[in-house]
């Protein structure tokens, strides 16, 4: 063991051991081939971790998004206003027939007194919801013991309105103060006076915006200042070509063209002119912004809170505002330093669709606790409506319960029949690989040629109702049979050929083998199968688009040939719809359809795991 020991230790130069033969997996360049395959073989699995983090990065942030938005829509604010139910606004004995909308505003005028003209109670009554009346008249049919009695009842606020509570209409920004405060009224005008040089952050913000203003509007004069320079070119050279030419018909046309660009050059002068005289304006606005200025509608919303009252303001200088009270002052006496605020809308009004008075009469709410955050049940159990805050899920979760069934019920039987067919029965011969090969190119086929033929066929040649779910479910039927019979003959050939041949062997039929033993031990991989192409077939929206399920249905469908739409359609009408609240509805509908798609897989995950046999 010494010799051999002795023997082997220790390399020579050229790489080859002692005692041991040099040969071609010993040499320095088979340890460099070496070395190169396993740095290879590195890089592949960087590679391969790379890609797998790049995936899951997409999939995490695209679940972000998708979460971030649509968790707002799972919960909505409602208002609580003392309403008159009593007799005289309410019939006991025909509860359906009252004025709710009349009761739903008397009560909101008793929150807010103070909003007594027209206009601002336009602007109060726009704080709640267009369809607050319907619930209200539902919810009184249903529990007629809430009459008797002016009582407070939870109303859904407007879109807007519940954007604005949960923080998505603007952010604010609350400014204290360190001094004491005054306050004097002139013509509905309020005045507040400080000592101290409060409101600069105010002066600041206007600073910002003229000099914003300036930059652009000095490049507006700057641009059209050079098509200035350009239509007068324009007209030297036409006038150049008007000198020297003969014909009367082409000068005739040369010396109309001049006349338009005369026209269209003293259109531009007329508007240089006064772009010069309001850049001129803003430019002394800015070199005596330490003296004040006005605030307008394009810059940030500035609310003094004093006296239990909202000033909004509209002039300002370092030591004082003054704006239109919306919510009006208790009372006028000073207050100490620290008993009074400023608060900033970080969102111009003319870039938002909730005005500033509207803010302050919801703040007002607010302050009352009369604005309370509930679940959105509005959102699961409502059909479809034009306005946000009433539209919900249910009447498309049920037209993709029956389009589901009816998709179901076609897809597996035939699909699962057509594979014991082919697998267990079929000769093998050119026709059955025809068939075969057309199965499985069927299985690429887009998903709207699909539609296509039931648009065709399903409603143009039998007549069948559009945007009915049985129509739907036909459809869909037709795009998840070839992946049904691809997966249910797979699960068939998985079995052993032992199972048909112990069968056959004891005197079972073909028939019998097939169906008291292969089948039974194939059905977790046909049901899985089958339930992934039946999760496919719930997020598929271009087939049902071409046979009309995109049409607006308010009702729930009762039945498998009423009119309805699914969840993916749903979501692709409300992703088009402006309003921000839809926005927030079309991540929460998709959230809702993810986790039935999960729920899918994850039940054929299960079975697969549950039920699978291994060989």
């Amino acid at each position: 063991m010494t010799d051999i020991a002795q023997s082997t230790s220790g390399l020579t130069v050229g790489g080859s051991v002692k005692g041991v033969p040099s040969g071609v997996h010993t040499t320095d360049e088979a340890r460099k081939r070496l070395k190169k395959r396993y740095s290879t073989e590195r890089r592949f699995k960087a590679y391969g971790i790379g890609a797998i983090a790049m995936a899951i990065s997409f999939l995490v942030l695209l679940l972000i998004t998708v979460v971030g938005s649509g968790l707002p829509a799972f919960t909505y604010n409602y208002v609580s206003v003392p309403l008159n139910l009593g007799a005289q606004s309410v019939d006991p004995a025909n509860p359906a027939g009252a004025s709710y909308n009349k009761i739903i505003r008397d009560g909101l005028k008793s929150e807010l007194p103070f909003a007594s003209d027209r206009k601002n109670r336009r602007v109060l009554y726009g704080l709640v919801s267009s369809g607050a009346n319907i619930l209200l008249q539902k919810q009184v049919v249903a529990d007629p013991s809430i009459l008797g009695a002016t009582k407070p009842v939870a109303i859904p606020l407007s879109d807007f309105a519940d954007l604005y509570v949960k923080g998505l209409i603007t952010d604010k920004t609350r400014i204290p103060t360190s001094g004491a405060a005054t306050f004097s009224q002139t013509n509905g005008l309020v005045t507040i006076t400080s000592g101290k040089p409060e409101f600069k952050e105010i002066l600041a913000s206007l600073k910002v915006y003229y000099e914003r203003e300036i930059e652009l509007l000095a490049g507006k004069i700057e641009a059209r200042g050079r098509s200035q320079v350009s239509v007068n070119a324009k007209n030297d050279s036409l006038a150049d070509r008007l000198e020297s030419e003969k014909d009367p018909l082409v000068a005739q046309r040369l010396t109309a063209e001049i006349e338009g660009n005369k026209a269209a050059l003293a259109k531009i002068i007329s508007v240089l002119e006064a772009q010069k005289t309001q850049l001129k304006t803003l430019e002394d606005h800015l070199s005596n912004i330490g003296k004040g200025g006005t605030l307008n509608d394009k810059m940030p919303s500035f609310f003094v809170q004093a006296n239990g009252g909202t000033v909004k303001v509209e002039k300002v200088t370092p030591t004082s505002v003054t704006g239109t009270p919306f919510i009006p002052l208790s009372s006028q006496t000073a207050i100490p330093a620290g008993k009074w605020h400023i608060e900033e809308l970080e969102t111009p009004q003319s870039f938002r669709k909730f005005s500033d008075k509207e803010i302050a009469y919801t703040d007002y709410l607010i302050s009352k606790g009369a604005v309370e955050n509930e679940w959105n049940s509005i959102f699961f159990n409502a059909g479809a409506s034009r306005e946000p805050e009433m539209a919900g899920i249910w009447g498309a979760a049920v037209g993709s319960f029956w389009t589901m069934l009816v998709t179901l019920s076609l897809s597996f039987p035939i699909g699962v029949s057509a594979a014991i067919y082919l697998e267990e029965f079929a000769p093998k011969n050119r026709w059955t690989q025809l068939i075969e090969v057309n199965i499985n190119n069927l299985a690429a086929v887009p998903s709207i040629v699909f539609g296509l033929l039931g648009l065709a066929v399903f409603l143009n040649v039998f007549g069948l109702p559009r945007s009915a779910p049985v129509v739907g479910g036909m459809v869909l039927a037709l795009m998840t049979l070839p992946t049904i019979i691809i997966a249910s003959r797979a699960a068939l050939q998985a079995v052993p050929p032992s199972i048909r041949e112990a069968a056959l062997g004891v005197g079972a039929s073909r028939l019998q083998a097939v169906f008291h033993h292969v089948l039974p031990l194939a059905m977790p991989g046909i049901l899985t199968g089958t339930i992934i192409g039946m999760a496919q077939a719930l997020g598929e929206t271009a087939p049902l688009l071409m046979i009309g399920m995109v049409a607006f249905i308010v009702d729930i469908p009762a039945s498998p040939v009423d009119p309805s739409t699914v969840l993916p359609v749903q979501i692709f009408m409300w992703a088009d719809f402006p309003e921000p609240a839809f926005q927030q509805k079309t991540s929460a509908a998709i959230m809702v359809l993810l986790g039935f798609l999960i729920s899918m897989n994850a039940i054929a995950l299960v079975l697969r795991k549950r039920f699978e046999r291994r060989w």
